[in-house]
């Protein structure tokens, strides 16, 4: 029987780590991705570009992740400004994403948007009905935010307010009750606009907005605003009436017999 060499401590480490030991261990294997598992939104800031930096928010299905993204990466006002642009481009694919992400600010952070007053107040009486819904959802939160800014567009407001759409003039009419509420100031300079909404709104607006501007105001802006809702009572139908007469606290003539 032919016997073999003993073998070196050399060879006898090579058959303790396998055929292999000249090569690096494998790395364990990484932990399976769900099918269903979502990738999270990335936002990255470049470098600033003419002083501002601009921020890119990469695409994700999650609204919530969105805002969650470009909270993290600039909380300030620039990407604010960057969405207050897109909801007032027109274009249909940036507004609509704009509007949503916005209307997602007032509901968690609404003090974010105080820098986009003065572009969301332009789109208030845009042709575009997304762009006007969300500002007018927007600006009576920013009165009650920050009203001397709102302020500042009061001219401006107050003269396209006859023009605007129902939806506009929602908003207005809510704008200026938080800036009544916010300081009597207002309420002598908001006195002829209000006047004029609580005059001209069909009863089922009257009531709504009866609701919202007589609480806002004191003394005789207050009086003379319900003595406006008040003297219209007669002319209306009976079924619209009452609801406004039971919020005033008064009582309708009895119905001829």
């Amino acid at each position: 029987m032919k016997r073999t060499a003993p073998k070196s401590s050399k060879d006898r480490a090579d058959l303790r780590e396998g055929p292999s030991s000249g090569a690096a261990k494998a790395a364990p294997p990484s932990a399976p991705v769900k099918a269903d598992q979502k990738p999270a939104a990335k936002a990255t800031v470049p470098a600033r570009t003419n002083g501002t930096p601009k921020v890119t928010v990469e695409p994700t299905e999650s609204t919530a992740g969105l805002v969650a993204a470009i909270s993290a990466a600039l909380p300030d006002a620039p990407p604010v400004l960057q969405l207050a642009d897109d909801l007032a481009s027109g274009k249909p694919a940036p507004m609509a994403n704009a509007a949503r992400v916005i209307e997602e600010w007032l509901l968690k952070r609404p003090e974010v948007l105080v820098p986009a007053i003065d572009r969301l107040i332009g789109c208030i009486g845009s042709p575009h009905k997304r762009a006007t819904q969300t500002a007018a959802l927007a600006l009576p939160v920013m009165g009650r935010l920050a009203p001397a800014r709102v302020a500042r567009h009061l001219p401006a407001l107050t003269e396209k307010f006859p023009e605007c759409s129902e939806v506009a003039k929602d908003g207005l009419v809510a704008t200026f009750a938080a800036l009544c509420t916010a300081s009597v100031a207002y309420q002598k300079r908001l006195e002829p606009v209000l006047d004029l909404a609580l005059s001209s709104a069909d009863p089922k607006t009257l009531l709504r907005w009866a609701e919202v501007v007589l609480p806002s105001l004191k003394g005789e802006p207050h009086a003379r605003a319900r003595a406006v809702v008040e003297n219209r009572l007669p002319s209306m139908p009976r079924p619209q009436a009452q609801p406004i007469a039971n919020f005033l606290g008064v009582k309708l003539r009895p119905l001829p017999v």
